[in-house]
Order: C-alpha cells, then sequence, then structure tokens
C-alpha cells in the first residue's frame, strides 16, 4: 500500500513538472527581450506590474513576463541566472505548495521568483526561515534584487522595537522566524489600540525548512506568559521525593510514548513522605501535577541530550538540530521541575497569555507555500494538515551520491570504534568527513575518541548560528573532519575543496538512525549537491534508542542466530529496509500525536479566533454603546434563566431574588420593583428591566459626558476580555491535562474536552458579560486629581523583555474628575475607580508605601 502511494505521489510529481516545463518555455523565449532592457526599463516593469495587477489582472497571467525580469535582475545584481529547474520550483511556491529540492539546488534564490510574483499585488509576503541569522542572511542578500526591481524589503529580528517591526511588516516582502512572526501576532491580539498592532493581514507565506517549521515544531505551540504568583519550595521538594523514587517498584515508564506514570506502590509512598491520606483528592491536585513533573523531569529528560545547564541555567537542546534554545522554557511547570532535580535556581513560573499552535498559525495565511529537501515522506501529514502537495522537483544534475546500506553491531561501544576505524581511514586520504551525532553527549563521546587517535576535527556545538555555518561551509575541503549534533547548519551549502571531487567528495557517517526518515535524508543530503560525488553510511548498534525501542528484538534474534561477535557488524540492503519500515511506523504514530494535538488545540482555536475578533471590534469601534447594550440584555436574559426558568409556573418565579442579583451588578436601588413584574410575561420582564438599564446608563453619561463613557468601554471591555481569557486559558490547560483520565471510563477524551471546553466558554463569555456591566455601572465620580494612567502589570515577551506591552488583568476602571471637585480623598473613602475597595487598599496603595 505504502509503495503504491508512493508511485502515484511520484507520478503525480512528474505530471505537474511536466506542465511546468511548458511554462519555463515562454519565460525562456522572452529572454532576449527582456534582456536588452536597461536597469531604469527593467525597473519600471514592476510599476507596470502592479498597475495590471490593481486592474484585475491575475498573477498566473503575469507569471511568464515577472519571472523573466526577475532572472534578469538576478544576473545583473546576484551574477546568478536561474536554471529551468528553479524557475519550476518557483512555480509550484507561486501555486501554494511545497517545493522539494535536494540541498545545494539553490532554495534561497528559488524564493525571489514568487515572493516577487506575490509581492506585486501590494498585501505583502513573508519568507519565513528557522532562525535570526538565516533570516538577516536572506534578507541582505537577495535584498539587493528585490531593491534593484523597486521593492521593499523588511527584517524582522528578535531585540527589534515594535516601531522597527511595524516598518519591516509594511515592506513588499519580509524576513523573519517562524516563532516572530507567531509572537507578533498574538502580541497584536493584547494591545491596547489599533496603533500599536504591527503585522498586516496575513496573505502569503514562503516557508523555508518547511519541515521543521510545520512539522518538527509543529508539536509545541508558541506561549507568551506572565509570571504566575506560585512558590518554588514545592518543586524542590517533589525532587527530593522522586530521587527517593524507583523505576519499576514505584513508577513505570513508558519510552515509546514518552510517558511516566507512578505505580500505587509508589502513590503510597509519597503520600507517606507528604503525610496526606489520598494524593488524587481534589484538595490535593496540585500535589499529583508536582509529582508527575517532577518523574517527568526524572525519568525522561535527560542532561546533554534534552538540556544542558549552563551558568546556572536549564537551557533545552532543540532534538532536531542540536542547537542550544535559549530563552525558551517547557511549560506546565516542568522546566522548574527540571531546575529543581540539577539544582539550579528555579526562575519564576508563569501563566499563559496568549497562546497558538504553529499549524493553526500558518493555516491562517490566504497562501502558503514552501520550500525543503525532504518533504515527500511526510505527503500525508502536509496534505491533510495544511491542504499542501508535495512536489518533487528535479536536480538541476543527476545525483550520483553513493548511500551504502546501513551497519549493525551489537553494542555501542562496537559501533564507536567502527566509525572511528573508518574516520581514521578516510582522514589519512585527506578525503572530507561529516559525522552527524544525535545528541552533545555522543558528539563530545566520539571527540575524545578522535583525541585519542590524534585525528584533529571540529565539533559543531550549535551555540551560533554565524559560527554553525562557518563550520559547515569549511567541511568540503580536503581533510575536514566535522562532527554536527543532528544537522545543525542546514540552510549553507558545502563547497568541495580542490581535489576533493576525485578523492570520491565528501562522505557522510550516520552514529544513529533518527526517529524520521527526514532527519536522516537532511543528513545525507550534505553530500551530492550540484552533481558533486559524494557517499554516506549509517552506523547502528542494538543499544541505540530507536532500534532498542523499535527493531532490537528482531536483530538481536537474527544475530545470535547467526552467531555474530561484539565487533562483527551485519550489512545488508535487507536490513535497511527493515529499518526503514520501523521508522515508517514511527512517523505514521508521531503524525497521530500531532494530528491529535492539533485536535485539541482546533478547539481552542475557534475560541481564540471569536476573542481575538471581539477584540479587534473593540479597539477599531468608534462607539461601543451598542454593544454595552447587547451585554445588557443577554445578563438579564441570563438572570431570568436562573430566577424565571421557562418551565416553571410563573407563580414559582423568583422576582425578588431576581431583582437582588441584578441590584447588586446594575440595576439602581428602586427603580424596578416586585409589583412591577408581577402579572408579565417573561418577554415583558426583560424589556422593563432592559428599559430600566438603559435609562440609568444614560444617566451615566449625562453624569460623565458621552466623549469620556465612550472611552471608559473601551477600556474596560479590554480590561474584562483580557483578564477572562488569560483565565480562560488556565483553565482549559487543566483541563486537557485531566481529561486523558476519561478513557479508563469508557469517554472518548477529545468528546468530553470539545463538551466541557464549550460550557467553559459560555461560562467565560456570561463572565465577561457581568464584569463589563457591574464595571460600567458601578463608576463613581472621582475628585479632582490627573487621569491615573494605565502601567503595564506584566512585561511579557516569548523570550526576553524586548516588546514591553499593557496586560489588563481584570482591574478597575478609570474616570475623569467632574470640573469642580476638588476634594481630597480620604484614606477609607470608596476608591474613585469604583472598585468598590477603599482608596487606601485601591490606587492610593501605591502612596501609602512611598
Amino acid at each position: 500500500m505504502l509503495k503504491m502511494l508512493s508511485n502515484l505521489v511520484n507520478r503525480f510529481s512528474e505530471r505537474e513538472v511536466r506542465r511546468y516545463r511548458g511554462v519555463v518555455a515562454k519565460i525562456n523565449a522572452l529572454e532576449p527581450e527582456i534582456a536588452a532592457l536597461t536597469d531604469e526599463q527593467l525597473r519600471a516593469k514592476t510599476a507596470e506590474f502592479k498597475e495590471r495587477a490593481s486592474s484585475g489582472e491575475s498573477l498566473d497571467k503575469l507569471l511568464p513576463e515577472a519571472f523573466a525580469v526577475v532572472r534578469e535582475g538576478s544576473k545583473r545584481v546576484l551574477k546568478m541566472r536561474h536554471f529551468d529547474v528553479q524557475l519550476i520550483g518557483g512555480m509550484v511556491l507561486h501555486d501554494g505548495r511545497i517545493a522539494e529540492m535536494r540541498t545545494g539546488e539553490g532554495k534561497t534564490l528559488v524564493a525571489t521568483l514568487a515572493a516577487y510574483l506575490n509581492a506585486v499585488a501590494g498585501k505583502g509576503v513573508h519568507v519565513v526561515t528557522v532562525n535570526d541569522y538565516l533570516a538577516r542572511r536572506d534578507a541582505q542578500w537577495m535584498g539587493q534584487l528585490y531593491q534593484f526591481l523597486g521593492l521593499t524589503v523588511g527584517l524582522i529580528q528578535h531585540d527589534m522595537e515594535p516601531d522597527e517591526r511595524r516598518q519591516a511588516y509594511a515592506a513588499d516582502i519580509t524576513y523573519g522566524t517562524n516563532n516572530e512572526f507567531g509572537f507578533d501576532y498574538l502580541r497584536d491580539n493584547m494591545v491596547s489600540t489599533v496603533d500599536e498592532m504591527v503585522q498586516r493581514p496575513l496573505h502569503y507565506a514562503i516557508v523555508d525548512e518547511v519541515d521543521s517549521i510545520l512539522i518538527d515544531e509543529a508539536r509545541t505551540p508558541l506561549i507568551i506568559s506572565g509570571q504566575a504568583d506560585k512558590s518554588p519550595d514545592l518543586y524542590y521538594q517533589f525532587a527530593r521525593i522522586a530521587s527517593n523514587l524507583r523505576e519499576e517498584k514505584d513508577y513505570t515508564i513508558d519510552e515509546k510514548l514518552k510517558a511516566v506514570a507512578p505505580t500505587e506502590e509508589g502513590v503510597a509512598k509519597v503520600e507517606r513522605m507528604l503525610g496526606v491520606a489520598n494524593l488524587y483528592d481534589d484538595v490535593n491536585i496540585d500535589l499529583s501535577h508536582y509529582l508527575n513533573q517532577a518523574l517527568r523531569a526524572k525519568a525522561l529528560m535527560k542532561r546533554d541530550r534534552d538540556y544542558v545547564v549552563k551558568d546556572g541555567e536549564v537551557i533545552i537542546v532543540d532534538e532536531f538540530t542540536g542547537r542550544l534554545m535559549f530563552g525558551r522554557r517547557y511549560s506546565d511547570g516542568l522546566h522548574q521541575a527540571i531546575e529543581a532535580k540539577e539544582g539550579v535556581p528555579i526562575q519564576d513560573e508563569t501563566q499563559t497569555l496568549a497562546t497558538i499552535t504553529f499549524q493553526n498559525y500558518f493555516r491562517m495565511y490566504h497562501k502558503l507555500s514552501g520550500m525543503t529537501g525532504t518533504a515527500i515522506t511526510e505527503e500525508e501529514e502536509f496534505r491533510k494538515i495544511y491542504g499542501l502537495d508535495v512536489i518533487v522537483v528535479p536536480t538541476n544534475k543527476p545525483l550520483i551520491r553513493k548511500d551504502f546500506p546501513d551497519v549493525v553491531y551489537k553494542t555501542e561501544a562496537a559501533k564507536f570504534r567502527a566509525v572511528v576505524r573508518e574516520i581514521e581511514a578516510l582522514y589519512k586520504e585527506r578525503r572530507p568527513i561529516l559525522v552527524g551525532t544525535v545528541s552533545i553527549e555522543k558528539s563530545e563521546r566520539l571527540s575524545e575518541m578522535l583525541k585519542a587517535k590524534g585525528v584533529p576535527h571540529t565539533v559543531l556545538n550549535a551555540k551560533y548560528h554565524e559560527q554553525e555555518a562557518e563550520i559547515i561551509a569549511q567541511a568540503g575541503q580536503a581533510g575536514a573532519v566535522t562532527i554536527a549534533t543532528n544537522m545543525a547548519g542546514r540552510g549553507t551549502d558545502i563547497v568541495l575543496g580542490e581535489g576533493v571531487a576525485e578523492m570520491g567528495g565528501l562522505h557522510i557517517i550516520g552514529t544513529e538512525r533518527h526517529e524520521s526518515r527526514r532527519i536522516d535524508n537532511q543528513l545525507r543530503g550534505r553530500a551530492g549537491r550540484q552533481g558533486d560525488p559524494g557517499s554516506s553510511r549509517f552506523y547502528l548498534s542494538l543499544e541505540d534508542d530507536f532500534l532498542r525501542l523499535f527493531a532490537a528484538q528482531t536483530l538481536s534474534n537474527l544475530m545470535d542466530r547467526l552467531g555474530v561477535e561484539e565487533d562483527e557488524p551485519i550489512e545488508s540492503p535487507m536490513l535497511s529496509r527493515a529499518i526503514e519500515s520501523a521508522q515508517k511506523k514511527v512517523e505514521a504514530r508521531n503524525f497521530d500525536a500531532r494530528k491529535q494535538v492539533l485536535q485539541y488545540d482546533d478547539v481552542m482555536n475557534l475560541q481564540r479566533e471569536v476573542i481575538y475578533k471581539q477584540r479587534k471590534d473593540i479597539l477599531s469601534k468608534e462607539n461601543l454603546r451598542e454593544d454595552i447594550m447587547h451585554m445588557l440584555s443577554e445578563l438579564v436574559d441570563d438572570a431570568l434563566a436562573v430566577h424565571c426558568p421557562a418551565n416553571l409556573h410563573p407563580d414559582e418565579w423568583e422576582l425578588q431574588p431576581l431583582l437582588d442579583s441584578l441590584h447588586e451588578i446594575f440595576l439602581p436601588e428602586g427603580m424596578v420593583r416586585v409589583e412591577d413584574l408581577e402579572g408579565k410575561e417573561r418577554e415583558e420582564m426583560q424589556q422593563v428591566l432592559v428599559e430600566a438599564g438603559t435609562r440609568a446608563y444614560e444617566q451615566k453619561e449625562q453624569e460623565f459626558g458621552e466623549e469620556a463613557v465612550r472611552e471608559l468601554e473601551r477600556m474596560i471591555l479590554l480590561r474584562v476580555v483580557d483578564s477572562k481569557w488569560m483565565e480562560h486559558l488556565d483553565a482549559m490547560d487543566n483541563l486537557r491535562e485531566g481529561v486523558g483520565l476519561r478513557a479508563y471510563g469508557q469517554q472518548d477524551p477529545l468528546v468530553e474536552y470539545k463538551k466541557e471546553a464549550y460550557d467553559m466558554y459560555q461560562n467565560m463569555l456570561g463572565a465577561i458579560r457581568e464584569e463589563v456591566i457591574r464595571m460600567m455601572f458601578h463608576l463613581q465620580l472621582a475628585p479632582q486629581q490627573p487621569i491615573p494612567t494605565l502601567e503595564p502589570v506584566a512585561t511579557v515577551t516569548d523570550q526576553e523583555p524586548h516588546r514591553p506591552f499593557q496586560v489588563i488583568q481584570g482591574g478597575q476602571g478609570t474616570k475623569p474628575p467632574k470640573e469642580g471637585q476638588g476634594r481630597q480623598l480620604g484614606r477609607n473613602d470608596p476608591c474613585w475607580c469604583g472598585s468598590g475597595k477603599k482608596y487606601k487598599k485601591c490606587h492610593g496603595a501605591d502612596q501609602e508605601t512611598q
């Protein structure tokens, strides 16, 4: 079945490539005519294309001329002429597809074609890269071409201020990382005014290394956090408790699922240590959470594989690139649990203020495309999640790299001895070697073995992207031995040094198979660029994590039957196929896991879209009075549903409790009495109560002035929506964590999550209505004093405090003083803001402490 699907995909790609070749012929036919233009005439083509696009001509119709102009501009400015296959890649991107192009085929230049064509529509193009270095390099390098042709280029970098970001997003083409684009979207939905927003509507994105961004990083949501008021002491306590628990006896590990769970005996031991009767009582729910995270930190998170400890900080290691992810933290208390385990200072725990997955962020673009050297193995996921086809673009020159079958040893020690022997032999021939490892720990182990043999080498630790690119660029020189964790340095070509091609080109050694064939293919793809010779081989052992978990028993039995010694490998194409088959199964399982994450996030995404739209309406509408009145009407409906339900006889309705509840929120005493409601239908009562509320609101408008009330409406709506949304995010996190247990009761956790999430969302909307109406109606006129400014409650960023903004956390409204009132508030007077608190406990608190 898999082979049949693969053949279908390949035939589809070939058919589409044939179609694109017909357009390439048209572009090539235009080359003499375009080449005859002066620089000024060539630049004038951009204005012409913009005019034609704005007049309704389709970009598809403009494509041959536009691509011909870009190719000519590149020849003049960059001294590079697009190959025909690069023109095909550009068309794949323009069509909203993924172009799979081998390493060294010039994907950076390919992107200029689709970026230029789509930029003439005037709605902005985002070119998305995996790190700041590549974004800056590509913006500066390709930016020469765009600017020569009369387009503007923007660059988003991590440490930029909002004004700089706004200017960069206003450009025709904007380069940046997936993190920066995503975080800017979240921050734009936390601003206090429209003028603070930096992004335009999301129009068209070209995602470089699309497999890394849309698949590898899709499991980790973007989260903007604020400081939460939690003590670190419990993390240290549970780290000590976890250190006294023993595997199998007190807890079990499922390495395939990356899960850990306490046994009954382990739970009893923890209860004795804590002095609690039942760890899973409602009152102890937080304690069970601390235990789970402490066990995960101990049993699943390995130092120098998943994280490193540097300068007293726990820093995450990217499992796919080996890069250190400075500033990124594991969520849900796991990072704090690791800090406690390692005995370093625990940084403050955070509260989620805004979050989104990359899947849902990138699906918001009107058109999405991507490029990578390895995508076809994930074709199903790209199609199902993002609606993206994968088109395999032919290489400019035939691929002649030789990929040798895997060799498998019984032990890891024997495997590394064999790797060192091969490196020694090739180093003596001066042939360059690139060795891929899966962790920093394995890199250091191999480095020590090579030092003992006197083999000079470079270890790529991927701490700095610029150094990373330099080291990788030199990996093709004669005699170079480079050890790289996974395949950091993607985006940089390895050019062969003098005489290296005659030796057989760059040789790639993989020291372990990854769960994903794609990551292995990325390593192999470093050799054999643009028709260069090269070779690759993977060395494996039965002790490797992947084989141990997914294929060890079969291979172990085979080795035992053959009587294989420790330092004797087995090697065959059949073995390589068996390993690849195991990888396919794991890939399918990982896809299911990512799909499940997305199914849960889709529930949140629907809610997020409504809340963010409501926020934008609050910021952009000139008059929000109608919204307040609508909330008032719905609030009355809610109260009637509680005290005067339709399924009860009118004699059983609770009219006085109804009025009491509304008096507390908005209804002035005495404005509506019980006798005013007696004998009326529910609809009539609703009308009486809403009209009374409207009259009371009009009195507020007269008292404060309409202009002041309009501004208060905006400010209070923003405060309340933001604070309730943050509380809701926290509640949804807790629901997501606990809902998995429903499976034990024969309930579908996802169905239960959807039902409860809907109820929680409706409750949140009700709470927003009640809080907004309460605050608007309880506003009191203040004595004359300066109008208070809203200070940031928290300065929150994704990684470092580079873009502060106001976070609104359910605070109180402000109101302008009435002219002629100059009395100074006493400490025990009600605060001017309408909170109901005494002045000394509210806005006077600052003065109390001064």
